[in-house]
């Protein structure tokens, strides 16, 4: 079978590591793989998947046609042109669409060929954009206006932001444009996002969930001596990660943490900027951001407990990348992430980081005995599911049984 995948990124961030671990195992099964992105650099390891979507400057001129215009997914037309003459040529059997947000694809130009080219399509949405007008993260603000209609949106100064406002006329173009595709399903990570799409103009097609997988060969507690080089030996260590940290990702609500902890106490946080870096208080230790699962997973190993303080996730697979890691979890009750903490930490209303203090010292008294399902965990079960859907037998695992 012959399966392309197209999202923003290949092999990095959450997203792209979900297209690459879903392509190294199927082609484990003697699948073809190719996974088509639009922007930033791929892992040499994963590069003989990777096809890219027109160029960096395609990139950046649909950039400023988003920040102008409210022009998100509407540039690109061109690149987009050409990718889809490559996909004629390339005749995949299934094509597998994740994020279509990044600047780097036209949203009206791919679904043009999508609805005539007889071709299974399965759309994995990791976010709420591709039913809203504008924002991806309608969550954040507990908008729901994308259910009949957006207009003036509360987040157009947020990813992707707008000095204009377009959400109106986006959400009936968007609606045109994904509507009428006659072989697609719908998968989110989450059952949360599930219900938000049902609700909406995508409600058409079968919406179905399909929790994300990671790879537990690699993420598994490992000794290190990540305390010893922090000098953490005496300290109870609070970690945070995020691909970027914003105030929706818990930015600020992590400064205010660090205000209530005492001497005891020490906060990681990993994936900062060399500016968030400098304006870290002293009770902060920052990491720049990794690519690098094992050096990420040694710091899963080494902390004491795994805080999530976003304001914006469909699922959180952080979580579950602490939890595979030994690494209990305190979590936001943000969008999925309550499906992902499980037995193994305590999920928090947003904003309450009074319970998120309390919490920690409660770990900290009283350390969790964690129940963790590696084999739930696993990208295994995933890949499984998903080629029940690229064959078309939906959930039926019994035709792929859980070995």
């Amino acid at each position: 079978m012959k399966i392309l995948m197209i999202n923003v990124v290949c092999g990095i961030r959450s997203t792209g590591r979900i297209c690459t671990d879903l392509a190294t195992a199927l082609e484990a099964q003697g699948h073809e793989v190719k996974i088509a992105y639009g922007r930033e650099k791929v892992p040499e390891q994963f590069k003989k998947y990777a096809v890219k979507i027109g160029s960096d400057w395609d990139v950046k001129v649909h950039g400023v046609k988003a920040r102008l215009l409210d022009g998100a997914g509407f540039g690109s037309k061109k690149a987009t042109k050409q990718f889809v003459k490559w996909m004629k040529e390339y005749d995949p059997d299934v094509i597998h669409l994740h994020n279509l947000h990044g600047y780097y694809i036209n949203i009206e130009v791919l679904f043009d060929y999508l609805k005539c080219s007889g071709k299974k399509v399965i759309w994995t949405l990791h976010d709420c954009w591709a039913f809203t007008g504008h924002s991806a993260y309608c969550d954040a603000v507990k908008c729901e206006r994308w259910s009949k209609g957006c207009y003036k949106c509360p987040q157009i100064k947020e990813y992707p932001k707008s000095f204009i406002d377009r959400s109106k006329q986006n959400w009936k173009k968007k609606k045109t444009i994904f509507s009428g595709v006659s072989d697609m399903t719908i998968i989110t990570p989450s059952h949360w996002l599930a219900g938000l799409t049902r609700k909406s103009f995508l409600s058409e097609y079968p919406v179905e969930v399909i929790h994300n997988g990671i790879d537990t060969s690699q993420f598994m507690p490992l000794e290190n001596d990540f305390r010893e080089f922090y000098h953490l030996e005496d300290k109870f260590v609070v970690l945070g990660v995020a691909t970027a940290w914003s105030d929706l990702k818990g930015y600020s609500d992590f400064l205010k943490l660090a205000e209530m902890l005492d001497d005891k106490f020490k906060i990681v946080m990993v994936g900062l900027t060399e500016k968030q870096l400098k304006e870290l208080p002293p009770k902060i230790i920052g990491i720049k951001r990794t690519a690098s699962v094992k050096e990420l997973t040694y710091i899963y190993s080494a902390v004491d407990v795994f805080v999530n303080l976003t304001y914006c996730d469909s699922y959180g697979l952080v979580n579950v990348e602490s939890i595979l890691c030994g690494t209990p979890v305190i979590s936001y009750d943000t969008g999925g992430c309550a499906e992902s903490v499980g037995l193994c930490g305590y999920v928090v209303p947003q904003g309450d980081i009074k319970t998120i203090y309390d919490m920690i010292k409660k770990i900290k008294t009283k350390p969790l005995d964690l129940k963790v399902d590696r084999l739930a965990c696993d990208n295994k079960r995933t890949i499984k599911e998903y080629l029940g859907k690229y064959r078309g037998t939906g959930n039926k695992r019994l035709i792929y049984p859980i070995k």
